[in-house]
């Protein structure tokens, strides 16, 4: 079988688990400061209005997004990876048989004794 013309990318592995730990929980963190300045806000603002609602709802709601979207790992940003090529050759590509059948070699004990081979 020859050697595939198409070689496995060193891009398409999939990130290392140590850096996808780290990007989600540099996105919960992201996601826990947004609900600290929401809550502050919610407390702080006067007079108070429909925005009090919604840095209420913020406060209250972004922990549960922050989880899902933190647990969600690898799969929302690995790209498609490369598999190596696994295939038998081709019928075009196969050798021809040849005309001869191929050598066979015997291999056989002979007795310890020439006189009496029983």
């Amino acid at each position: 079988m020859k050697p595939s013309p198409k070689t496995q990318s060193a891009t398409s592995l999939p990130r290392a688990p140590r850096e996808d730990s780290d990007a989600r929980n540099t996105r919960y963190l992201v996601m826990m400061v947004i609900r600290v300045i929401c809550f502050i806000l919610m407390a702080t603002i006067t007079p108070f209005g429909w925005y009090t609602w919604v840095f209420a709802v913020g406060a209250v709601f972004l922990p549960y997004v922050a989880v899902i979207i933190a647990n969600v790992g690898r799969e929302s940003d690995v790209p498609e990876r490369e598999l190596p090529d696994r295939e038998l050759a081709a019928e075009s590509e196969k050798p021809t048989p040849q005309a001869e059948a191929p050598a066979v070699f015997r291999i056989t004990e002979s007795p310890k004794n020439p006189e009496n081979p029983t």
